[in-house]
């Protein structure tokens, strides 16, 4: 009786994490369409959305009955210095990306001279828009909710996932979205359970983004690009990756003991 209570108990726990998100899916859509010939239209569509998922989870919250603190919507004393130590660490994980990469494929990293200031902070706001909405959607309501009425790790797997598979279908590779959404799925995941709030990911989630950006990794675009010597193609990509697994197991490893030290 006991063991079909908490079955029934998960099983509610999921339909209404799914109902949250394909909700915040539609919120998202929305929100792209009505913005998509603004300007600025990226970054108003992610303002609308992470503004409207914050009222989402509230509303979710308020039905299941958890504490707006456990899901990360009332910051703690501690709140900022966890940002900023997630922000901090993001940005040392890339510094050792690019080291590795640097040291051990033919690849150089040149200056970009012509990238607008305006460029820089339009990206700035755009990615830590972007990491908000994220977060909300993946790291606040949904994984508190299966945490508490399954377990924390099997809520990390079901929101990995889904992080996962949205990533692929706004047009990401499979073996890029398990390798980089996966990865900063369970590590945004793991920190996000480990402290009871959304300070220290949204840290790591928005300094990761906007560090890889300004590096020339998303596209591209950023204030520096990666030159690769011609011929050695395959080899930069293969210790890039490497170098990705490295720093954010690394991390991952590192956050699980420092706070589960913390605990005991």
């Amino acid at each position: 009786m006991i063991i079909s209570q908490l079955s029934l108990k998960g099983f509610y726990a999921i339909c209404r994490v799914l109902l949250f998100y394909i909700i915040s899916i539609v919120i998202f859509a929305t929100s792209s369409g009505v913005t998509k010939n603004v300007f600025l239209g990226d970054q108003l569509s992610f303002l609308i959305s992470t503004i409207l998922t914050f009222l989402l989870v509230v509303l979710f919250a308020k039905w299941e009955k958890l504490p707006l603190k456990d899901v990360g919507l009332i910051p703690y004393k501690s709140s900022l210095l966890r940002f900023s130590s997630g922000f901090g660490i993001s940005v040392v994980m890339v510094v050792v990306e690019v080291l590795i990469i640097t040291n051990f494929a033919k690849v150089k990293f040149s200056f970009a001279p012509h990238i607008p200031p305006i460029n820089v902070i339009t990206s700035l706001i755009l990615f830590l828009l972007v990491a908000c909405r994220e977060e909300l959607v993946f790291r606040s309501y949904s994984l508190r909710s299966l945490a508490n009425s399954l377990n924390p790790i099997i809520a990390l797997v079901i929101m990995t996932t889904i992080f996962i598979i949205e990533h692929v279908i706004a047009g990401m590779s499979w073996k890029m979205a398990v390798l980089g959404p996966g990865f900063g799925g369970i590590l945004f995941g793991i920190s996000a359970l480990k402290t009871r709030g959304l300070a220290l990911p949204l840290g790591l989630h928005f300094s990761w983004n906007f560090m890889q950006w300004l590096l020339g990794f998303k596209n591209n675009s950023g204030v520096w690009r990666e030159i690769v010597e011609k011929g050695h193609e395959s080899q930069a990509e293969n210790i890039a990756l490497a170098a990705f697994v490295f720093v954010m197991s690394a991390t991952i490893v590192g956050i699980w003991q420092f706070y589960t030290r913390k605990e005991s």
